[in-house]
């Protein structure tokens, strides 16, 4: 009996103690992820902003943008697969993750991209590959169709800006007025998360609500950039049309923020692109099966 009421209280004690620390915790647990990868935390000033950026790895530079909402940790999982054959930079976009916001500025599409240009400008990367997923991939693409000679090589994760795709379930729910990406209760974090996967990776719950503390707390601010990235989007598969940059498309089959159709719809308008719809996949390739997707991109490549 009193073995059972020890563990019992150790367990108590052990649930309570990881609730109380779950900050400091998964801050460990992010750092640890970096450090697979040899990922480095810098920060360089960016048009009176502070802009976190994470690199790490050998060769070319190759510039990974991450998704609405998210930030630069969305590549974690996937990088140690890639620095052995990229230099990476992964920025936290101006007014997301540890990033500077804002309420003074502008995060509509052209100031991004100025920023954008100016990160890659004072690294004195030179010319580079680009990738990006959902609202990463969409900045990406506008980059490189305004800066072609500056790119190399893109890689587009379920970019967002292919007007003319079929409806999804995110654009459906938009137009009844709700927005699943700003999230106000742990009911809205959880379908959010649901509709980004099918198989939703394992993260324990502790980290959890880390993760929807954190989407509740930049909810206004999000509201913000959202507004004013989206107010008049200009279509993605209209400014790459006609491009001979080499570009990989990659999108999964069971993507509920943005229809799958996409990546036919703007692989047919590109003049060098390899077009790969992942089967039983959701919107963010690169966290749901990230192996698999770093194995599509160094074929596509041509490395590892």
């Amino acid at each position: 009996m009193w073995i059972l009421i020890t563990i019992a209280s150790a367990l108590v004690v052990g649930w309570v103690a990881i609730q109380l620390f779950r900050w400091p915790l998964f801050h460990l647990a992010v750092h640890a992820l970096r450090g697979r990868s040899g990922l480095k935390e810098k920060t360089i000033r960016i048009d009176d902003h502070d802009i976190v950026y994470l690199e790490g790895g050998q060769g070319e530079p190759l510039v990974l943008l991450h998704g609405f909402g998210a930030n630069k940790d969305n590549w974690s999982q996937i990088a140690p697969l890639l620095v052995p054959h990229y230099r990476l930079i992964i920025p936290d976009l101006p007014g997301f993750g540890d990033s500077t916001r804002n309420t003074a500025a502008r995060y509509g599409v052209d100031d991004q991209l100025r920023r954008l240009q100016q990160l890659i400008d004072q690294l004195e990367l030179g010319p580079v590959h680009i990738g990006g997923n959902s609202m990463g991939g969409y900045l990406a693409g506008l980059f490189t169709a305004r800066n072609a000679d500056a790119v190399k090589s893109q890689w587009l994760l379920a970019p967002a800006g292919v007007i003319s795709a079929q409806p999804s379930e995110f654009f459906r729910d938009l137009e009844m007025g709700e927005n699943p990406l700003l999230v106000e209760t742990p009911a809205d974090f959880e379908r959010l998360v649901q509709m980004c996967f099918t198989k939703v990776p394992y993260v324990p719950k502790a980290f959890q609500r880390c993760l929807c503390e954190r989407n509740v707390r930049e909810r206004s601010f999000n509201e913000k950039i959202f507004g004013e990235l989206f107010a008049d989007p200009p279509a993605l598969e209209h400014e790459l049309k006609g491009s001979r940059t080499k570009t990989q498309i990659v999108w999964g089959d069971n993507d509920r923020i943005l229809h799958f159709s996409g990546a036919e719809l703007l692989g047919n308008v590109l003049a060098n692109a390899e077009t790969i719809v992942m089967e039983n996949m959701g919107h963010c390739p690169m966290l749901e099966r990230h192996a698999e997707t770093a194995a599509h991109y160094l074929k596509f490549q041509g490395v590892g």
